[in-house]
């Protein structure tokens, strides 16, 4: 190793992925997870080897101790962690100190299902690597360009004064990073194009990117708004909510353990959250997998329409995380239900994630440009550690 490594932490609830990586050339040296966290069914892998058990009710700490074990700790530059939401107080990344980590948890009410256990991996891994900078990169940051009139719900303005109710957007590294390998791969300046990304994984956003700025974006006060997700439901109507606690015999948490837990692919299909196993249901005739992706592309080619009316022009729409990499009948439907945008997918192009066009799925006679570019958060929080670490320790020098 070499003293430009970064060691990339990412900590969810019952969940710890790291990887550590060279964040100049994009090498990663080890990685790995650990999932289930908490309970007597934890387990730990590192890179492709097996999966270890973890001790009874073991958290993230117990994982960076096995991190640590299997790293050269004292040569790092830095530990890069994910942080979900920065509300206000962050547009930019920031090396952690106090005054950081006390505004991060003041943006747990924001996030109650993400902040805290990103918390608990930094308090976890500053504990143990105690020697190295940590700095927090945010989903939130790269969409506090948006302007008011997207990030502002139609509720008393006095509620966003006083408690900062309004949309923030989510998954800000991916549409940053795959904006700007399109604009390299289309051969244009990205302050030049006006893009439409799309990150479709179990959480799914779509953002209008005008200039490498984020203008809208389908996430908002929390990661439940929007799209059409592996368990969450996405849009609803708000009154939803007061419905099922009246009529269904539900409480509230119980309605938003539904709405982020149960709903979704996983609520509509009633068997899977996973893309993958729902595409495989339909083509074996199942109906309600079916239902369940058809529902998902269309309000997907809807949003995307509706983000449009931020943009000028659409120079491309831009495809990533794992389902929109992969699923290629996903991307095929979606596009079908954009004729107003003249989209024309490319039927050979598709089937092959775009490998041998430079990631182009369309058609030459497409008026839409559509694009599969693979998304690499880890690498984005890698960089952004050492953009902010190593000018630190050049003066300490």
């Amino acid at each position: 190793m070499t003293e430009a490594n970064v060691l990339v932490v990412n900590c969810g609830s019952s969940s710890l992925r790291f990887a550590l990586l060279e964040p100049e050339s994009g090498n990663v040296l080890r990685r790995g997870m650990a999932e289930r966290l908490h309970t007597d069914a934890g387990f730990f892998r590192v890179d492709a080897g097996p999966e270890e058990a973890l001790p009874s009710g073991a958290g993230h700490g117990d994982v960076l101790d096995q991190v640590l074990r299997r790293l050269d700790a004292g040569r790092l530059l830095g530990v890069g962690h994910r942080v979900v939401h920065g509300g206000e107080a962050f547009s930019d990344s920031v090396v952690l100190d106090a005054a950081a980590i006390a505004a991060i948890e003041a943006c747990s009410e924001l996030a109650p299902l993400h902040n805290p256990a990103n918390l608990r991996g930094i308090f976890a891994a500053r504990e143990r690597f105690p020697n190295v900078p940590h700095v927090a990169v945010f989903d939130t940051a790269f969409h506090q360009t948006l302007p008011r009139k997207a990030h502002l719900y139609a509720i008393p303005y006095e509620l966003y004064e006083r408690h900062r109710i309004r949309r923030y957007g989510f998954h800000g590294t991916s549409h940053g990073y795959v904006a700007g390998v399109a604009a390299s791969r289309l051969g244009k300046p990205l302050a030049e194009l006006e893009l439409v990304t799309a990150h479709l994984g179990n959480g799914c956003s779509a953002a209008a990117v005008s200039g490498g700025r984020s203008v809208d974006t389908t996430m908002g006060l929390t990661p439940l708004e929007g799209l059409v997700m592996g368990t969450r439901s996405g849009d609803v109507d708000p009154n939803l909510h007061e419905f099922l606690v009246e009529h269904a015999g539900l409480s509230l948490p119980d309605v938003m353990e539904l709405l982020n837990r149960k709903s979704g692919l996983l609520g509509l299909s009633g068997s899977s959250n996973d893309m993958r196993t729902l595409l495989a249901a339909r083509d074996q005739g199942n109906e309600r997998a079916a239902l369940a992706i058809e529902v998902f592309c269309y309000r997907l080619a809807k949003a995307v329409l509706a983000l449009c009316a931020a943009l000028p022009r659409v120079d491309a729409l831009v495809f990533t995380g794992g389902i929109g990499e992969h699923a290629a009948s996903v991307r095929a439907d979606t596009l079908a239900a954009l004729r107003l945008l003249g989209a024309l997918v490319d039927p050979e192009l598709n089937a092959t994630h775009g490998r041998a066009s430079n990631g182009r799925i369309t058609r030459d006679d497409s008026r839409l440009v559509a694009l599969v570019v693979p998304t690499n958060e880890e690498l984005v929080i890698a960089r952004e550690t050492a953009r902010l670490v190593e000018p630190q320790q050049a003066a300490a020098r």
